[in-house]
Formats: structure tokens, C-alpha cells, sequence
């Protein structure tokens, strides 16, 4: 794994999300994508790789509604594997699931693609090295292609045992009401560099990635912020290298018109489109 998650690069860490039902949720996240309960409480568990570090977050609001269509919020978060030999495995485990799901080459990763039993995004991929990435113009080249899925097989044919040490947050992909709003957020605000466009999407990232975070208006121009109680995303977190880089960042976004809060452990804030963003320190 390189070193675009880690200092002094800012990148996500863990996503929040909300379910309908959280028992059920467990069992897809547990069988099907394979991570572990760290905490459980009621209408609330922690899911983690590795038996110690915190990805995901499941809540059920008492008054939960399904997902709302044509509402900013999560497109996808996408969990990176270490190697091909692991996603390899996964691929396999998701065949003989009969899981329905997905695929794509990206010329910088290999992807599969699924929904959580609420509508949920999903992306777990695996990068291909970075020195065999493609760079124009500060742009990097990226795709939807055909995936090689036999000869991801190839790679392993070991068994399947939940998520591989190492797992982590690669990437969360959202929806916005407004791309050059949310551009600005996130450029000038939150200080992330755009690597790349899409047809009504925008690519960023720190340190030289692929992208750490990606924005689209997929659902619409002006898509509303969906209800709090609502199926979808609750927050994310992005990790800083130190507290200097954080209150850099609280002052650039606060000049922006974003409100700030501060809380024991985190800052949060929104972008434009009400997406929360809980900012961390390693």
C-alpha cells in the first residue's frame, strides 16, 4: 500500500451511515462484505477490518425514512484492498454469494461495485501501482472499462476470511446540488487539488491520488439535502496531519460561509450541499 493515506496528506477515514434496519445491515456488512463489529449499542455499531480501527459506522434513527431520491449525499464510499491477490479473493467470495454486483477498470484501480440492502453505495477496489498511472497536465487518466475479472481470479485462490489487515477508507464519492459550489469547498476551503473531470463530476485529492474525494450532480442540478432521519450518508471524517492544518483549513471554510462546530475529538462541518465532514486528527 502507498502513502497517500497518511501524513502529511489529508484523506478520509471512516463513513457514517444511516439503515433501516441495523441487525439486517450487520449481517450483509459481516457475511457479505466482510468487516467486524468493534462496538454495538442500540440503533448504533462500529464496524472495523482489522479488530481495531474504526470504517464504518451503521445507525438506525428511531424515526428512519427510506433513501430519498434526487438528494445530495453518498454516491458511493469505496473500501481499498491492499493488493489484487486480496480483491481477487473477494471477487470470488462475491461470485458464490450470488451478491448482485458490478465491475469496472479505471486505468488507475480495478473495481467492483454493489449496493448495501438500503441502496447504499459500495466501491472495494485495488489500486494499481502509482508510478503506472498516467499524468496530463496535473490530470491524471482515468476510465470505465471492461474489467479483467478472470484474470483478477487468477491472482489467488485462497479462501475467504473477511476483510484482509490493512483495509482501509480509500475514497467517498458524493452527490452535490451545485458543482462549482461544491468545487470551491472543497479546493479553497478544505485546500484539495482537482486530478481529474467526468461529465458532470469532479475528481480531488491530496498528495498526488487518484481522487480522495469525488463530487457529481448526478441526481440533479440543486438535488436538496435529504432529511437527517433519512437511508444515506450521516458524515464522514478527513484525517489532518496536524492541528495547524486543521484550524488552517476551519478559517479558510469559515471565510467561505460554512459553519463550524467544534466537539471533543472532532470540527465538523458541511459543504454546500449539507454533506457533514468531521475533521480528525491522526
Amino acid at each position: 500500500m502507498e502513502k497517500f493515506h497518511q501524513k502529511p496528506n489529508v484523506y478520509v477515514g471512516e463513513v457514517s451511515i444511516n439503515v433501516k434496519n441495523l441487525d439486517y445491515s450487520l449481517t450483509f456488512y459481516q457475511n457479505i462484505i466482510g468487516l467486524q463489529i468493534l462496538e454495538r449499542s442500540d440503533g448504533r455499531a462500529v464496524l472495523t477490518p482489522d479488530g481495531k480501527t474504526p470504517l464504518l459506522t451503521l445507525e438506525q434513527p428511531k424515526d428512519v425514512i427510506p433513501k430519498v431520491e434526487h438528494t445530495s449525499g453518498l454516491y458511493h464510499f469505496a473500501i481499498l484492498l491492499p493488493t489484487r491477490a486480496d480483491l481477487s479473493v473477494f471477487l470470488r467470495h462475491l461470485l458464490e454469494s450470488g451478491y448482485p454486483l458490478g465491475a469496472a477498470d479505471h486505468y488507475v484501480s480495478e473495481a467492483l461495485y454493489l449496493n448495501d440492502p438500503d441502496g447504499n453505495g459500495i466501491e472495494v477496489y485495488r489500486d494499481r501501482p502509482s508510478s503506472e498511472w498516467n499524468w496530463n497536465n496535473g490530470l491524471v487518466s482515468m476510465a470505465t472499462e471492461q474489467l479483467d475479472g478472470n484474470g483478477i481470479l487468477a491472482e489467488s485462490n485462497a479462501e475467504w476470511t473477511g476483510l484482509p489487515a490493512g483495509t482501509i477508507m480509500g475514497h467517498i464519492h458524493l452527490h452535490v446540488g451545485d458543482l462549482k459550489k461544491a468545487e470551491e469547498f472543497y479546493t479553497k476551503g478544505l485546500g484539495f487539488e482537482i486530478v481529474s473531470y467526468y461529465p458532470q463530476a469532479v475528481f480531488l485529492s491530496t498528495g498526488g491520488y487518484h481522487h480522495h474525494i469525488a463530487i457529481n450532480t448526478w441526481q440533479g442540478e440543486g438535488a436538496p439535502t435529504p432529511p437527517r432521519n433519512s437511508v444515506g450518508l450521516n458524515w464522514y471524517t478527513l484525517v489532518f496531519p496536524d492541528d495547524a492544518a486543521r484550524e488552517d483549513v476551519v478559517k479558510r471554510v469559515r471565510e467561505l460561509g460554512a459553519s463550524v462546530r467544534k466537539e471533543d475529538g472532532f470540527v465538523e462541518t458541511s459543504d454546500p450541499s449539507g454533506n457533514r465532514i468531521r475533521m480528525v486528527l491522526i
